[in-house]
């Protein structure tokens, strides 16, 4: 029997099936170029039927983690080198829990992207863009008290700030980062906590790229992106 065996439960039962087998591949428990065992053997380790596996091997190689052919084993990818963006949200719960040094990669990242956003927006935004920053810089004011609203705010004002840029890879990149927040948002409460105190760093980002400063701009963001970042990593202990 493969280290993969052990009976699991009937719902969701692709879901889980995949989650059984994306841990391995990103542990390192497989190596790149190593055989996984057969769809036909996974199934009968796991107790499921061949459909569930199918399903779930076939969101695999969506991902370009393993790679099968016909008449040959299906065998592990090297996800490092060839996998895209969209693993992120998984490796992050890979192992069924918060995965910490994934999520402080992403928060430098994150911050990294923003404050070259900044840059490039304050040199390329429109006057309707620019106008809507500082909107969005006021509103954030207006909502501290209200942590669902504050956070609903920060997303707005990031992607238009990114929008603004007019990099269509950095609204890629942030359309996966949408995502992450957005199914994950009790994990970015402290991103705006003490709203009060993050307000001035809003309105100060968004009159830099008003007033088309790149350099000040960059710097406003990655200061405000800073400060958001230390306190989600202080959040996780």
């Amino acid at each position: 029997m493969s280290c993969l065996a052990a009976p699991i439960a009937r719902t969701l039962v692709s879901d889980q099936v995949f989650a059984r087998l994306i841990e391995p591949i990103f542990s390192g428990a497989y190596a790149p170029g190593e055989k996984l065992p057969t769809q036909r053997a996974l199934a009968a380790d796991l107790e499921v039927n061949m459909a569930s596996v199918r399903e779930a091997v076939k969101r695999l190689e969506q991902l370009r983690l393993v790679e099968v052919r016909q008449g040959d084993a299906m065998r592990v990818r090297d996800w490092r080198a060839d996998a895209g963006l969209d693993v992120v949200v998984h490796l992050l719960f890979a192992a069924g829990g918060l995965d910490r040094p994934t999520f402080l990669a992403v928060l430098e990242a994150r911050r990294l992207m923003l404050a070259e956003a900044a840059r490039l927006a304050a040199q390329q935004r429109t006057e309707a863009q620019a106008k809507r920053l500082e909107g969005l810089a006021k509103s954030f004011a207006a909502a501290e008290a209200e942590p669902a609203a504050a956070q609903r705010i920060d997303l707005a004002f990031m992607t238009e700030l990114v929008e603004a840029s007019h990099n269509v890879v950095f609204v890629l990149i942030l359309n996966t980062v949408r995502r992450l927040y957005l199914d994950n948002a009790h994990l970015f409460g402290a991103l705006v906590a003490d709203g009060g105190e993050l307000a001035p760093l809003y309105r100060r980002a968004a009159a830099a790229v008003a007033g088309s400063e790149p350099t000040r701009a960059a710097n406003a963001v990655a200061r405000l992106a800073g400060e958001q970042e230390r306190r989600l990593t202080e959040a996780l202990g």
